[in-house]
């Protein structure tokens, strides 16, 4: 009973720091919300007994977050007036009836699922972080190298944008400066 509790306590915890993600204008709040998010779902892995797992949410998912949180601080100005567009109605309905469909489907979860049997069964005497190991580099090995190689090429992307903008701090020029900068920039 305890545990169906935390449960939906930390569904509704993680799915609202979510929302102050996407929704919020200024990025130590997003930031912010975004690593406590990562937190809660770590206590859902500690709650369905996947220490090892919860651990490694911690360790890793929230380290990159705080890594996010320090770039996020050096590359954006998070003093400046954020300028922000309208978003279509018929978007928003859309987006408003995916998620509560998502929330249906969350709180429906745990009746259903106490149905399903797993497909992966675990030798006897293996531990939790065998047991990973075992799925992770049996079953979804592909998946697991095609994930890697996407993070490459994302991370590769992402050093070279950033890279493009450091030659001038866009913080610390006014409107018409910047007009000025380009124009001895051409010269």
């Amino acid at each position: 009973m305890m545990e169906t509790f935390a449960f939906y306590l930390f569904s509704i915890l993680i799915a609202g720091l979510f929302l102050v993600t996407v929704l919020s204008r200024n990025v130590l709040y997003a930031m912010t919300s975004l690593a406590a998010g990562m937190v809660l779902i770590s206590g859902l892995f500690f709650i369905l007994g996947a220490d090892f797992l919860g651990v490694v949410q911690l360790i890793v998912y929230v380290g990159a977050v705080m890594a996010l949180y320090a770039f996020g601080m050096m590359f954006f100005d998070a003093t400046g007036v954020v300028k922000e567009r309208n978003t279509p109605a018929l978007l928003v309905f859309l987006l408003g009836g995916l998620s509560a469909v998502m929330l249906v489907v969350i709180f429906a979860a745990p009746a259903i699922g106490s149905h399903v049997t797993p497909s992966f069964r675990t030798p006897q005497g293996v531990d939790n972080p065998h047991a990973v190991g075992l799925v992770l580099f049996t079953k979804y090995l592909v998946p697991f190298e095609v994930a890697a190689v996407m993070l490459l090429v994302a991370m590769i992307a992402g050093i070279i944008l950033a890279g493009k903008k450091m030659d001038t701090s866009l913080s610390k020029i006014s409107d018409g400066e910047e007009s000025q900068a380009a124009g001895k920039e051409e010269r």
